[in-house]
């Protein structure tokens, strides 16, 4: 659906799950390779398991490496969920504890929902959150809505507010668009509020 205005949301989750992320797959793959070392030094023969878990955790480890080194460089966006996905693979085929599998699933799963921008489409008929659940709100659940300086704020009917920071786009001239859309919000309410 096309909106009259969309407001994209700084997310301050990322750090955080980055450094969750780089620990269970790094932890992981440590795991990994205890598990597929451990028949090998036992009886000095190495089974198909113990070959797939060592390449799971050299692959796991190389790719930790990998983030590493691109959030050091300052380069591209790091993600973790198809390391995390690989990890399913290598837990799935450990002799215990299989059932971690399906939390790292999740977990992918939720990584890249918090990397995900959180953008808020104004339209002349309704504000739609898209995050994780789709929310839609008429005109008429807010008492206001203002984009100052960097900040949107949303004052619901139910005393509910929610204030947060927008991304920055680079060469934007925000104090015309924060009028514009301030404006914009302003006959938007009014209007809702006359019916």
């Amino acid at each position: 659906m096309h909106y009259q205005y969309v407001v994209i949301l700084k997310r301050e989750s990322e750090r955080t799950t980055d450094v969750l992320s780089f620990l269970l797959c790094l932890l992981s793959s440590i795991l990994f390779l205890y598990s597929a070392a451990v028949p090998v030094l036992n009886s000095g023969n190495a089974g198909g398991q113990s070959y797939f878990l060592g390449g799971i955790a050299v692959v796991l480890l190389a790719g930790v490496i990998f983030n590493l080194a691109n959030r050091k460089a300052g380069r591209a966006r790091i993600r973790y969920r198809y390391l995390l996905l690989l990890a399913t693979l290598g837990w799935l085929a450990m002799p215990v504890l299989p059932w971690l599998a399906g939390l790292f699933v999740v977990l992918a799963f939720l990584e890249y929902q918090t990397k995900r921008p959180l953008e808020i489409g104004f339209d002349s008929d309704r504000v739609v959150i898209n995050s994780l659940i789709r929310r839609q709100y008429d005109w008429s659940d807010f008492t206001n809505i203002v984009l100052r300086d960097g900040l949107l704020t949303m004052d619901f009917s139910n005393n509910r507010l929610l204030q947060k920071e927008v991304v920055d786009e680079e060469g934007d001239d925000d104090d015309v668009e924060e009028k514009e859309f301030n404006d914009y919000c302003q006959a938007r309410l009014q209007d809702a509020a006359r019916l």
